[in-house]
C-alpha cells in the first residue's frame, strides 16, 4: 500500500472512530517504512502507537456526551435515566464544599492521566445533610459537568418482600455500571444501608446490606456512585468505609442565603433595607426552601407588573415557607 493510501485509510479510521483498525493501519505504515530502510521512522511510529495504547485512544471524543441508552428489561424498572443540564455554576455553595466537588470533576476529567501513575479518581461519594441542602442537585450537576447520564435508583421497584430478590436487583444495577458509564444516584441511601444491629431489623434487611457492602467494595467500573442520606446515624458503620469521600451538607449561612436570593431574583431589583432581618427570618430554612420563597416573591412582582421585589413581599414569602414546614 502506498503512503497516500495509508493516509486515506488512517483518516477513514479516524472519522469512523475505528481505534483498532487505526492502530493496525499505523503498524502497516511502520512496516512499510522499515522495508524502505527508514528504521528510525518505523521505530518512532511504533513508539507512538505503544504510548497511545497506554494512554487511551486519541480518537476518543472526550467532550462528547455518552450516548443515552435507555435501560431495558428488568433494569428499566430499577433506574430512571436522563441527561442533566445542571452545572456546578448553577449551585450556590460554600467555598469549602465547592472545592471538594470541583476536585471530583477534575479527577474524572483527568482519569487517564491518573491511571498512568496507577491512581484512580474518587468514584464512590456519600452525601450527608438535611433535606433541601443540595444533595440531589449535586448528583445532577456532576452528571452535567461530566456529560454522562444520570441514573437514579427507583426504590419502589428495587425493594421487595421476597427473600433474595432485592439483593438480586441491586446486583443488576451494579452490573449496569460497567456497561453504561454514568452517575448512579442512590437517594435516601439509608433505605438499603441501615444498621445491621437495629432493633427492628429482619434477616432480609441484613442480607440486602451485606450485598450492598460487597457490591460497593468490588465495583471497579468507571461510573460515579453517589449516595445521599438525611440520616447518617441510621447507616451501618461499615458503609462509610466503602466510600472514597463523605461530604457534609449544612443549612445555609448568611452569605449563602443572600447569594441564593440575589441569584434567584437576578431579573428584579431587590428593595431590601435590612438584610439582617431577612437572615433572622430565614434561619432554619434549607437552600431549597429559600429558593421557593424567592420564587414566590418574584411571582407577586410579575403579577403586579413590577420590576422590583419589595422587602415586605420577600419577608412574607419566607415566613410563609417557614410556617409550612414547622
Amino acid at each position: 500500500m502506498s503512503s497516500a493510501r495509508h493516509i486515506i485509510a488512517l483518516l477513514k479510521c479516524h472519522l469512523e472512530g475505528e481505534e483498532e483498525r487505526f492502530f493496525s493501519t499505523a503498524l502497516q505504515v511502520a512496516a512499510h517504512e522499515a522495508r524502505q530502510g527508514h528504521n528510525k521512522v518505523a521505530q518512532e511510529i511504533q513508539s507512538l502507537i505503544d504510548q497511545a495504547k497506554v494512554r487511551g485512544s486519541s480518537l476518543e471524543h472526550k467532550s462528547a456526551p455518552i450516548p443515552l441508552v435507555q435501560a431495558k428489561g428488568e433494569l428499566a424498572n430499577l433506574v430512571s435515566v436522563r441527561y442533566s443540564d445542571t452545572r456546578l455554576s448553577s449551585m450556590v455553595l460554600q467555598a469549602s464544599l465547592e472545592k471538594r466537588l470541583k476536585r471530583i470533576i477534575v479527577e474524572h476529567l483527568n482519569q487517564r492521566r491518573l491511571e498512568e501513575y496507577h491512581l484512580k479518581p474518587r468514584r464512590k461519594i456519600l452525601l450527608v445533610g438535611p433535606p433541601g441542602s443540595g444533595k440531589s442537585m449535586t448528583a445532577a450537576a456532576l452528571a452535567g459537568e461530566l456529560q454522562i447520564p444520570l441514573l437514579t435508583v427507583i426504590y419502589t421497584s428495587l425493594i421487595t418482600r421476597f427473600m433474595g430478590e432485592t439483593a438480586s436487583k441491586l446486583k443488576l444495577i451494579f452490573d449496569a455500571m460497567s456497561v453504561t458509564r454514568g452517575v448512579y444516584f442512590f437517594d435516601e441511601f439509608d433505605a438499603i444501608g441501615s444498621q445491621r444491629a437495629a432493633t427492628n431489623d429482619v434477616g432480609e434487611i441484613r442480607r440486602v446490606l451485606n450485598s450492598c457492602l460487597q457490591l460497593l467494595e468490588n465495583d471497579d467500573s468507571q461510573s460515579l456512585i453517589i449516595a445521599a442520606t438525611n440520616h447518617p446515624d441510621l447507616l451501618d458503620k461499615a458503609v462509610f468505609r466503602r466510600f472514597d469521600d463523605v461530604i457534609q451538607y449544612d443549612m445555609p449561612n448568611q452569605a449563602v442565603t443572600r447569594k441564593l436570593i440575589e441569584t434567584r431574583l437576578a431579573y428584579f431589583q431587590i428593595n431590601l433595607g435590612n438584610w439582617q432581618q431577612l437572615f433572622d427570618t430565614a434561619e432554619g430554612l434549607s437552600q431549597a426552601e429559600i429558593v421557593r420563597a424567592a420564587d414566590e416573591a418574584a411571582k407577586v412582582a410579575v403579577l403586579s407588573e413590577k420590576t422590583s421585589v419589595s422587602e415586605e413581599n420577600l419577608l412574607s414569602a419566607i415566613t410563609e415557607r417557614k410556617d409550612s414546614i414547622y
